[in-house]
């Protein structure tokens, strides 16, 4: 289908306005990846002309733009059967694309994970990324805690539309998914200053994929007791309904600040009361204390409280792959 030095990409619009930008984009070949790696792009008319659709399970792009009810989030859609990064897609091309826009792929295979680790992705996993704009700084570092409450929320609103069991997916601090103790998902938000902020967001989500941990679809098997496999999750309702829900939570964002969506969050997350070592430098070198979490500063930090009543923000050291080991306590005013 593609040579291993090539990316095919299709485009797609949820109206004619974001079918015209598709045209222009092809008609000026203005997608790039960082790599230079050479890029085709299709229309949605040429697809069919094209062995793409002979992927299997391949993400259905008119089935997700049938579900989808939002005024920007989503409505520009590109699609891949394989590429090294949705993230890179976006983030490379942030001033070609319409606010909003989204790349999904089947496969990709340097995906992108905290701290420049590279995140493998099979099929059947959800990947995707997308943009979004932002003027006050201060309010960046806390859009990934947005996208990681709609995401999970998304997938409350598939399972009561489709009668599933409910599935409450946690979030693990700062951007990881988790039910019962399985990572099952995660969050990478980057952005850059023109101006105003670029922020690029991105999400992984183990659908249909049980390695290497589990997936949705063997917890809704499980949760079903052996009902027939129909019940089943797809990656385009998800996706949908995810923008759905992140258009709404992102506006009350914006509007009203976090705290809107901070109880909610609360809800979610898996760390409210929950007790961490912590290390502080002192004269004698570096000793260990025990604090509790509270919630989340303004900063978007972990905010908690010391056996001695201190108030301190936790910051994580950058030396450990779960955030929630070797975190470094600062002490709050």
């Amino acid at each position: 289908m593609e040579s291993s030095s090539s990316t095919t990409l299709a485009l797609y619009g949820k109206s004619s306005a974001e079918t015209e930008i598709a045209q222009l984009l092809k008609q000026n070949a203005a997608i790039k990846l960082p790599d230079n790696t050479q890029v085709s792009i299709l229309l949605p008319s040429e697809v069919t002309k094209k062995p793409l659709e002979e992927e299997e399970e391949a993400f259905d792009a008119q089935l997700f733009m049938n579900s989808l009810s939002t005024t920007q989030f989503g409505r520009f859609l590109i699609w891949s059967p394989r590429l090294p990064s949705t993230h890179d897609i976006v983030s490379h091309n942030f001033s070609e694309l319409p606010l909003g826009a989204v790349c999904v792929a089947d496969v990709q295979f340097k995906g992108r994970g905290r701290s420049r680790n590279v995140w493998e992705s099979p099929r059947g996993c959800l990947m995707f990324s997308f943009t979004m704009q932002m003027e006050d700084g201060r309010t960046v570092p806390l859009v990934q805690y947005v996208v990681s409450l709609a995401i999970t929320e998304a997938i409350k609103d598939v399972c009561d539309k489709n009668g599933f069991p409910p599935i409450n997916i946690r979030i693990k601090w700062p951007n990881d998914l988790y039910f019962n103790g399985l990572k099952v998902g995660g969050i990478l938000s980057t952005s850059t200053y023109r101006s105003k902020f670029n922020v690029s967001s991105g999400i992984g989500l183990n659908v249909h994929n049980e390695k290497p941990t589990t997936c949705l679809n063997a917890i809704l098997k499980e949760l079903s007791a052996g009902a027939a496999d129909a019940n089943q999750f797809r990656r385009e309702d998800i996706m949908a309904a995810f923008f759905n829900k992140f258009e709404r939570f992102y506006d009350l964002f914006i509007n009203q600040g976090f705290h809107a969506l901070e109880e909610l969050y609360y809800q979610t997350w898996l760390h409210s009361g929950q007790r961490v070592i912590v290390e502080e430098k002192n004269e004698d070198g570096v000793v260990e204390n025990v604090v509790t979490i509270q919630g989340l500063t303004s900063s978007g930090y972990l905010l908690a409280i010391s056996e001695g009543g201190q108030m301190c923000e936790l910051h994580p050291n950058g030396n450990s792959f779960d955030f929630l080991k070797g975190l470094i306590k600062r002490k709050l005013q």
